[in-house]
């Protein structure tokens, strides 16, 4: 489980808890960070935008989101269809989420000019369990749907990203 290596121990124990009873949850979004992580997608296209979802996983297997990180693509392979953050990066998103009292609760990227659903791509590089996982899809320069899956299982053998429901509040 390197990719939640210095997760505080809270948020790894219920993300592994809620994958291991498949609670399946809502992410709750305020308007203005959905909206934000759609522009973020057009700034980007036609390369693929990414970034991190902080807030608050609750009792009931859900999770809010207060606030969303930008980070940089660092693929330069394929960051047409292909994403990665840097891990100083994301330790860096991680312990200022902390300070404010947020927990990593998923991640989003975008698809030009491909569906928001996830690719096979996705599920190899998805590592944290109970997380969400935010997928824009972006046709010639344009936000259009955006969807929400959630990674379930219990290692990287049985993982599987679920469709999540999603409220913009």
């Amino acid at each position: 489980m390197a990719a939640r290596e210095g997760a505080d121990f809270r948020s790894f124990y219920f993300c592994n808890l809620t994958s291991y009873f498949c609670i399946h949850s809502m992410l709750t979004i305020p308007r203005d960070v959905h909206a934000s992580l759609r522009r973020h997608g057009e700034e980007t296209y036609p390369h693929e935008c990414c970034g991190v979802l902080l807030g608050q996983f609750t009792d009931d297997g859900s999770k809010t989101v207060t606030r969303l990180a930008r980070a940089g693509n660092t693929r330069d392979d394929s960051p047409h269809n292909r994403y990665q953050i840097d891990p100083k990066e994301l330790i860096r998103i991680q312990k200022e989420g902390r300070e404010g009292g947020e927990d990593i609760v998923g991640f989003y990227h975008s698809h030009p000019d491909h569906p928001a659903r996830w690719s096979t791509t996705d599920l190899a590089e998805a590592h944290w369990f109970g997380c969400s996982y935010v997928i824009t899809g972006i046709e010639k320069g344009k936000a259009a749907v955006t969807n929400s899956f959630q990674l379930d299982g219990t290692d990287e053998d049985d993982k599987k990203l679920v469709d999540e429901t999603t409220e913009i509040v």
